[in-house]
């Protein structure tokens, strides 16, 4: 049989992407190029390509090779210089709010020691499979691949574990088999400890956000965690005000509990970008616990999610 006749006998796809194909001594050899199609649809072209040749006359072996060039995978770091600022709920509503915008985003939980994604994207107790000795990232109905730790330990378990193993699970998160994936949001510990360091060293982000509150003290902390980014030569995305400014939902007045403006006009002393500020919301609290992120839906707590997500966006564009 020749091998234009072989190649006729191929699923349409098969041919779309065929590179070569060569019958010797029985064995059919095809090389396609798949580029741009995740895991699940790679294993659909292979199965349907070889079954479609099984069988066919001078067929007894049919071998798959499958080529693409290494996707451009670019990593946003969002950071911050302490606890309790809001960054992993601003990680999880930026990555679905850029998913919304046609974006391929995946989300990785690199805090190792308190992870929390897997609560913010409703896929508690999911277990990521293994394919080819890397994780699968679990997908989730906004849109958004994700890995963490909280889903390959017991929940509620302490990780006691020392830098270097910490270091190594994060490699683990990183390296997994993204697909067509082209943007990672990676929500990293607060501090500037082991995870920050080996970040820097083996997966270098693209450009880092850095969430701080309006007041003073975490307008310190942040400076730390800007000038671990800078050493590392990370280019500062910009800085984003969380928890500024609260509306009574009894009475409707706006208070400051953490006061207004100060990471705003501290981004404007660096000399970095101000890429919006996030209200202290109770309706953001509730969806976030409910595994319903707020950038999902509608309203103004998603319109200012899409504001942030439209200028890292553009940022991203513009490198």
């Amino acid at each position: 049989m020749t091998d234009d006749a072989l190649t006729a006998l191929l699923p349409p796809l098969a041919r779309q992407r065929l590179q070569s194909l060569r019958l010797k001594d029985g064995v059919a050899v095809l090389v396609l190029d798949v580029g741009g199609l995740d895991a699940v649809e790679r294993e659909r072209l292979e199965a349907a390509t070889k079954e479609a040749l099984a069988g066919a006359p001078g067929v007894s072996e049919v071998r798959v090779a499958m080529m693409a060039d290494k996707p451009r995978r670019r990593i946003i770091a969002v950071g911050s210089g302490k606890g309790g600022v809001g960054k992993s709920t601003l990680s999880t509503n930026l990555a679905v709010a850029l998913a919304r915008m046609g974006r391929k985003v995946g989300l990785v939980d690199a805090d190792i020691y308190g992870p929390s994604q897997p609560r913010l994207l409703g896929s508690e107790g999911i277990k990521p499979q293994a394919r080819d000795n890397k994780l699968v990232p679990v997908p989730n109905q906004w849109g958004v691949p994700m890995l963490s730790m909280g889903q390959l330990i017991e929940p509620g378990k302490a990780i006691a574990w020392r830098g270097p193993m910490a270091g190594n699970a994060l490699g683990q998160l990183i390296d997994a088999d993204w697909g067509a994936i082209d943007t990672l949001v990676v929500d990293l510990p607060p501090g500037t400890g082991d995870v920050q360091l080996t970040m820097l060293q083996r997966h270098k982000p693209a450009g880092a956000v850095i969430v701080s509150t309006p007041q003073d003290l975490a307008l310190i902390d942040a400076t730390r965690a800007i000038q671990l980014f800078e050493v590392g030569e990370v280019p500062i995305i910009g800085i984003i005000e969380n928890m500024a400014g609260y509306m009574c939902p009894h009475c409707g007045e706006v208070s400051d509990p953490f006061g207004q403006g100060g990471a705003e006009a501290y981004a404007h002393k660096l000399g970095h970008a101000f890429l919006g500020r996030i209200p202290l919301d109770l309706a953001i609290r509730q969806q976030s616990d409910a595994g319903t992120p707020p950038a999902a839906g509608e309203g103004p707590q998603a319109d200012a999610f899409a504001a942030l997500a439209r200028r890292v966006a553009t940022w991203l564009d513009n490198q």
